[in-house]
């Protein structure tokens, strides 16, 4: 059984930014609009790259960054220089 790796954001305007990048780098993830944030849904596994925020954003971000604009997660953390990685290790 699949299970879903799970990530919400602030409705920002770089939280919309941040979610844009995801969505770019992480084909099939679901994304529900609620007031005030935004949850991302994926199967197994979901990615926060820096290189791809940062060219959404215009500027250089840092990963660790995406802790001023989530809400909630789910599943196993990965963090790195240059990613935010959620996943369910098996």
């Amino acid at each position: 059984m699949t299970q879903l790796v799970s990530l919400t954001l602030q409705d920002t305007g770089e939280g919309r930014q941040i979610v844009e990048a995801i969505k770019q780098d992480n084909p099939g993830v679901d994304s529900l609009e609620m007031p005030g944030a935004i949850k991302l849904d994926r199967p197994d596994s979901l990615i926060v790259k820096r290189e791809t925020v940062s060219e959404k954003l215009g500027r250089d971000w840092d990963p660790q960054e995406i802790h001023l604009t989530m809400v909630s997660m789910a599943g196993n953390l990965d963090e790195d220089d240059d990613y935010f990685a959620l996943s369910w290790n098996r």
